[in-house]
């Protein structure tokens, strides 16, 4: 046999190895190439009487496989879209069999008559566990994690996943599973009985030829005479009663944004009525109707393509050599500082932690410690390792600490005045090849680089909080920042696994303008009179994971109103709308200032309350009848205003690449993660559907909803983002 990818070896007990190893890869991913190996495979093992059964495994350390590759899957669409131009009946049957590919094939190891068991040496996701679930018997080391994570990417497990999750959970665990794209470790998918055993990785080939030896049937469960599906019968006193939730439930986490989501009901609901070979045609139909909606090509693109491209350094300067920075120093232990010093420590940095006094400095250190006691407590991290982290930050209130960094971070108040204090103290202590950096939410960099003395090592980093959780930096280039710059700000944010976009310097630079504008929005329509439940229920029913009043909560109701306050200072009282600055400062005034001070557009009560809506916001503007508001307008109103701030900034030249604007959206606001981003939405649509939409709005509800001469020019064009902006 040729094998590229595969090795394949027999012991003496007939027990054959087959090993995944692709040269050209640091992780094993389906392709075309590697399911054609499998299938040669297939076709050997099974001719070949002299074997017994087969084990099936990975070559690289800690990881068996992320799954699909899914540039596959955009070259399969690719075909189809040529093909249809010529046949469109030839075309959906060329994708309906391309579909059903890999689950044809995982149906060939489950029926082939020859035991399979899968050693699950480290990460198994998407197809790689549907494979592993098709095997005979799984066994897999402390480390390993698995899961069917496609619905996060705009699809659903296509290979038989849906199909045989619901018949080894009972049909409430496994929709859930299947439905949050859930991932697992070891230990929880032993306890669920995914897989057989868990073993350290020393013995894990040994425990799996056992397995086979001492008797493994060929036969899975769903094949045998008599077979009861866990929860019963779908039309059953059970099934009347947990299928009318499902749907109601289905419908309230996702409001029907997501066709991926959508199929996964219904093929869980018509495969568990039928035998499972009909169910998995049933599983490939949908499949392939999914693959070919606009939610799933955009969310594929943004959140695996454009993702896995910016994190690996799409948008870093090639003429600087790489340089991560070994030795961080971070002025500020608030939060925010504390949170950057949390990172940078866990990917192994030595970190200096400055604040005005020790104790301050020390409170920072100390919020590392909290974090790292609830991963030790939660077992997802060895106590001597979290120990080793923390030991890398030291706590410092002289500025002198800074000498040994490599890359300054500064994340103190968010005062002009006081930043530019910090910043020239800072740099009579920095080391001269030293790159500074601030953590500016809003404050332009290139003002706040006049206070140090070479602006060619100045750029902005702007991480989002909580730091420890949220995936997206900005860095910000100032006027003169120069390349060296941003390329040590970008290896930085690569080395503590987040995904970057280059934004070129603007007050607010991508993500708050955004954000920004979702919260105006909602200033907007209260005034208007608009109930605050229908607007925070309008905001979610468009697909935003918060709505606007509970983000401004959660980000400060005095920040915003120092940033309106700012913008005054700065451009002249022009620049804001009064009513929202008079409607932050009431609010500010009163003393509501959001959910740190357990009140602001919600009130929160000690728990078990859980947090409502404040009563007087009632009082504040008269109230319309909620029985002659369009919803789906106010839906529309949400996503038009982020998506055209997002346009303008494209116009602006503040970002380049239609990439980061999607990437951005969806990272660091959340903007609805089924169109794939500000800017897939809007090329999603269509530039002239979208241009008419905003020029509706505009003629309803002002001026800031019209659209740019740049989307009116492209729309007369029939251009999209992509193609006016694709990278070179």
């Amino acid at each position: 046999m040729d094998l590229r990818n595969f090795d394949l070896t027999t012991d003496a007990d007939g027990i054959a190895t087959l090993t995944w190893d692709m040269p050209d890869r640091s992780m094993n991913v389906f392709t075309e190439a590697v399911m054609d190996e499998i299938e040669t495979v297939l076709d050997a093992v099974t001719a070949n009487a002299t074997i017994k059964g087969v084990v099936f495994t990975s070559g690289k350390a800690g990881s068996f496989t992320g799954g699909a590759d899914l540039k596959m899957l955009g070259r399969m669409l690719e075909a189809h879209d040529a093909l249809k131009r010529d046949d469109p009946e030839a075309a959906a049957q060329a994708l309906f069999e391309q579909c059903g590919r890999m689950g044809a094939l995982w149906r060939r190891i489950e029926t082939c008559g020859k035991p399979f068991v899968a050693a699950i040496n480290g990460t198994c996701m998407g197809g790689g566990f549907e494979l592993a679930l098709a095997c005979h018997g799984r066994i897999a080391t402390p480390n390993a994690v698995m899961g069917l994570p496609e619905v996060k990417v705009g699809i659903f497990p296509g290979a038989g996943g849906t199909q045989r999750i619901a018949r080894m959970l009972d049909t409430q665990s496994a929709l859930q599973m299947l439905l949050k794209g859930e991932t697992m470790r070891a230990d929880k998918a032993l306890s669920r009985k995914l897989i057989d055993a868990c073993v350290e990785p020393a013995a894990l080939l040994d425990a799996a030829k056992a397995m086979i030896a001492a008797g493994l049937p060929a036969i899975k469960p769903w094949d045998e005479k008599g077979y009861k599906l866990p929860s019963g019968p779908v039309y059953s006193a059970a099934g009347a009663q947990l299928w009318p939730a499902v749907s109601s439930l289905y419908r309230k986490e996702t409001f029907d944004n997501y066709p991926g989501a959508r199929a996964i009901v219904k093929c869980v609901y018509e495969g568990l009525l039928l035998p499972i070979d009909q169910a998995l045609r049933v599983e490939q139909r949908y499949f392939a109707s999914v693959l070919r909606t606009t939610q799933a090509a955009m969310m594929i693109r943004s959140l695996f393509v454009s993702m896995q491209e910016l994190s690996k350094g799409a948008k870093r300067p090639r003429s600087v050599a790489e340089a991560t920075p070994r030795r961080v120093a971070v002025i500020g232990a608030g939060f925010m500082g504390a949170g950057i010093a949390h990172v940078a420590a866990a990917a192994g940095m030595e970190v200096v932690l400055i604040d005005r006094d020790m104790p301050a400095a020390q409170k920072g250190k100390d919020h590392s410690a909290t974090l790292l006691a609830a991963q030790v407590e939660k077992g997802r991290m060895a106590r001597d390792k979290a120990d080793a982290q923390l030991a890398r930050i030291t706590p410092a209130d002289d500025m002198a600490a800074l000498a040994a960094a490599d890359l300054v971070i500064e994340a103190v108040f968010e005062d002009r005045g006081v930043k530019a204090d910090v910043i020239s103290r800072a740099a009579a202590a920095m080391k001269p090849d030293a790159i500074f950096a601030s953590n500016t939410s809003t404050l332009p960099i290139t003002g706040l680089a006049e206070s140090f003395p070479d602006a060619a090592r100045f750029v902005g980093i702007h991480f989002f909080s909580p730091v420890d959780k949220m995936m997206l930096v900005e860095v910000i280039r100032g006027a003169q920042t120069g390349e060296t710059a941003v390329a040590t700000a970008l290896d930085f944010v690569r080395a503590i696994r987040k995904t970057p976009i280059v934004v070129n310097d603007t007050r607010g630079f991508f993500a708050n303008r955004c954000v920004l504008a979702y919260m105006s929005e909602a200033y907007d329509m209260l005034i208007e009179g608009i109930p605050a439940p229908m607007i925070e229920n309008a905001a979610r029913m468009a697909g935003m994971p918060v709505g606007p009043l509970a983000l401004n909560d959660e980000v400060a109701i005095d920040l915003s109103a120092r940033i309106l306050k700012a913008a005054m200072a700065d451009l002249g009282p022009g620049a804001v709308d009064q009513g929202h600055y008079a409607l932050v400062s009431a609010l500010v005034a009163d003393g509501r200032l959001g959910r740190k001070a357990g009140k602001g557009f919600y009130d929160y009560p000690a728990k078990p309350a859980r947090k409502h809506l404040w009563p007087g916001l009632k009082a504040m503007f008269q109230q319309k009848d909620p029985d002659t508001i369009d919803v789906t307008e106010l839906q529309q109103r949400f996503l038009a205003i982020m998506a055209l701030e997002a346009a303008r900034t494209m116009a602006e030249g503040v970002v380049t690449d239609p990439r980061e604007a999607d990437v951005g959206s969806i990272l660091g606001f959340g903007y609805a993660p089924y169109t794939g981003g500000a800017i897939s939405y809007i090329d999603g649509m269509g530039v002239d559907r979208f241009v008419a939409l905003c020029e509706r709005l505009a003629a309803s509800h002002g001026p800031r909803f019209a659209p740019t001469p740049q989307l009116r020019d492209m729309a007369a064009a029939g251009e999209t983002f992509y193609a006016r902006f694709a990278p070179a």
